[in-house]
């Protein structure tokens, strides 16, 4: 069996580093139960030495020109030759412990897909409570967040990947269309709470509450403002 982790990249120089060496610590869980293993890192077109890094840290390195995290995450993915994939953002740390929840599931034959609760580092508290509601309600629905997803690599092909219609929300898509699969197939789509994934809040830091309060008020009043890249700034304008 074989596990490839995919991370989309956009202009990610100051992170990636630190996240491949945590990702690559993790992966020995895998590797020890004799599991081939993929790293694969998306250059989202960056302007800066995110793909440089990648590949000095022994990452394969696949370019997408424009500039969507979807797309990014299914560049990667057609690169991938895992029988299972894991997604996981550049910002983020999965622990070894995490990646041993995931083979356990794997391993069962009963989990088609699964996502984690989050932890976002630092102490703010708005950031507490934002994670915790989050937590809440991705257990509630079985919806995964983007910073990391698992799935069997059929599966993800069977559903067609993530939107590349969307800008923002494809993992929430892309969760809608592995429930109706999972329960044609009689398997779970399972969220692992023992080991969170630690992963950054770095746009609580870079963006005003009224700027985000602003975008999801847009979001749910503005159709089409997910499918439009200058509407889903906090994503795309740059800011590191």
């Amino acid at each position: 069996m074989k596990l490839s982790v995919i991370i989309p990249a956009f202009n990610e120089e100051r992170l990636i580093g630190d996240t491949l060496r945590h990702i690559t610590d993790a992966l020995e869980v895998i590797k020890r139960r004799g599991w081939e293993t993929q790293l694969i890192v998306c250059d989202n077109n960056s302007t800066d030495r995110t793909g440089e890094i990648a590949r000095t840290a022994g990452a394969t390195v696949v370019f997408e020109p424009m500039n969507q995290i979807a797309r990014a995450r299914n560049r990667g993915a057609e690169a991938a030759t895992g029988d299972w994939l894991l997604f996981v953002d550049a910002d983020s740390h999965p622990s070894g412990e995490l990646f041993g929840d995931v083979l356990e599931q794997i391993v069962s034959g009963q989990c088609l897909a699964g996502g984690a609760t989050v932890k976002l580092d630092g102490e703010l508290p708005t950031a507490r409570r934002i994670s915790r509601l989050w937590n809440w309600i991705s257990r509630c629905w079985r919806l995964m967040a983007g910073s990391f997803i698992f799935c069997e690599a059929a599966a993800f092909r069977a559903v067609g990947g993530f939107s590349n219609e969307l800008f923002v929300a494809e993992e929430l898509d892309l969760s809608k269309k592995l429930k109706r699969l999972a329960r044609k197939q009689r398997k779970r789509i399972v969220i692992l709470d023992k080991h969170p994934l630690v992963t950054s809040a770095r746009k609580m830091h870079l963006y005003s509450m009224r700027e985000h309060l602003g975008f999801m008020l847009r979001a749910v009043l503005v159709p089409g403002t997910m499918r439009k890249r200058e509407t889903c700034f906090p994503w795309y304008d740059g800011r590191r």
